[in-house]
């Protein structure tokens, strides 16, 4: 969740510059620096993204209560990510980056305390999550910012592609380690039937995930000091104006472009018909199945992200694969990813929810590095910062705020009927948007230069 990116280095002459552009990346040292500690930041992400909502769920076992604290994430960043998005665009994205990451390294480290110690309460997991979800709100758009002003345009696919495909390999990686991380020392004997209870007794491997993702902040914020930043590339002062007039700005701007306005209200629906049961379902899934369990969570999330980062790698050699357009091809593998979370509810051994999570994965991941370069692409750089932190907010805001939601609607429903009635309102989401809106002719075109 906190990408980063590489510095730009020097163009190199024509006649010397490499056939891969991934090569060229590669020997700038401060791309090393970069993806380095990118890695590492974005693994620990992956042990808070399995062992908070697995600690939540012991101490209370109330999805209810999961979905509160999701909220309490979701909610601050949802409101000051925009803002994050135009002071970003207004300061160094890598001050700002480098700020938010000191900031997560100290919650981090005071949650894995308390756990480890045995004294957390449920107002200090409330109070944690807040924090946390104020900070994500800079780092986000801090993050996503920073590889146009550092990488050329004609580097963006290939830096982008490496970007990605390190995050998408984390996913992978980090939620079978966290899984089994938490299976092999304990998830903790919380007391369920009191809320306030704390989390004692044999949490040792909740306590270290969060540990662990705390040590990742430091090590990335040791890493990202020695990026050298390119002066040239630097957002220009906007000082005149207000922050919240920047925003107001950006916003105006991306109203005004037809395809940016009709790609935006389609995934936002999506955020909050689709991801936000999904983020909330599938560790309840495992926690409530007597098959399941922490390790099958992590396995079925990292299957995801396996799925993903294939869909990535197929990308990369079929970049010219479409359904007709982008657009016509983001519907229908959508409309497969619904047909394919229907039965999600209905599983009972960890092979089956692996399988389907690898296969959405798969086709989600193959559309992801032309959606990301798209945005890039088709935003003027001055409102960059802004553009990623409105697409940010879409998926990293409005799906966690669905998910607060759900824990209560799930409250009268089931599992199964969640998972389906969230599969079939995709499909629906992705027909209409074929027959009623302009999606299905957007392009992977750039714009003329504005």
């Amino acid at each position: 969740m906190r990408p980063e990116m590489p510095h730009h280095p020097s163009p190199p002459h024509p006649k010397s510059a490499p056939q891969d552009p991934r090569a060229a990346l590669f020997k700038d040292p401060n791309f090393r620096w970069m993806t380095s500690g990118s890695f590492l930041s974005m693994l620990g992400d992956q042990f808070t993204l399995i062992a908070l909502p697995w600690l939540v769920l012991q101490m209370t076992g109330d999805t209810l209560v999961l979905g509160t604290v999701l909220a309490l994430i979701s909610v601050p960043r949802a409101l000051f990510i925009l803002i994050g998005g135009a002071l970003v665009d207004r300061h160094s994205p890598k001050q700002v980056l480098m700020i938010t990451k000191y900031i997560n390294l100290v919650l981090l480290a005071v949650l894995a305390g308390l756990v480890l110690a045995g004294t957390l309460t449920l107002w200090m997991v409330y109070a944690l999550s807040l924090g946390i979800g104020l900070a994500t709100a800079f780092s986000i758009p801090a993050g996503t910012a920073m590889m146009p002003h550092v990488v050329a345009r004609s580097q963006l696919q290939a830096a982008n592609g490496i970007s990605l495909g390190l995050r998408q390999l984390t996913m992978f990686l980090g939620p079978l380690l966290a899984g089994l991380l938490i299976a092999l020392f304990g998830a903790g004997d919380a007391v369920k039937e009191v809320a306030s209870a704390p989390a004692h007794a044999n949490a040792t491997g909740i306590g270290l995930a969060f540990a662990l993702d705390a040590l990742s902040f430091a090590v990335s914020a040791w890493t990202l000091s020695k990026v050298q930043t390119h002066a040239g590339n630097s957002a220009p002062a906007a000082a005149p104006q207000a922050v919240l007039a920047s925003v107001a700005q950006g916003l105006v701007h991306f109203w005004r472009d037809g395809e940016l306005r009709t790609c935006f209200l389609y995934w936002s629906a999506i955020a909050l018909f689709i991801m936000g049961p999904i983020h909330i379902a599938i560790p309840v899934l495992a926690s409530s199945t007597p098959a399941l369990g922490a390790a099958a969570f992590g396995t079925m999330v990292g299957a995801h992200g396996a799925g993903t980062l294939l869909g990535m790698v197929a990308s990369g050699m079929l970049p010219r694969l479409r359904f007709g357009s982008l657009g016509m091809t983001i519907l229908a593998f959508d409309a497969i990813i619904g047909v394919l979370f229907m039965p999600l509810g209905l599983i009972t051994a960890v092979w089956q929810g692996a399988t389907l999570m690898l296969v959405i994965g798969l086709l989600g991941g193959f559309m992801q590095v032309s959606v990301f370069t798209w945005i890039q692409q088709r935003v003027p750089p001055a409102l960059i910062g802004r553009a990623m932190s409105l697409f940010m907010f879409i998926f990293m805001g409005l799906a966690p705020i669905s998910a607060a939601v759900t824990g209560w609607v799930m409250k009268s429903i089931t599992l199964t009927q969640l998972f389906a009635a969230s599969g079939g309102t995709l499909v629906v989401l992705a027909a209409l948007a074929f027959v009623l809106t302009p999606m299905r002719r957007v392009t992977d075109a750039a714009p003329a230069t504005r």
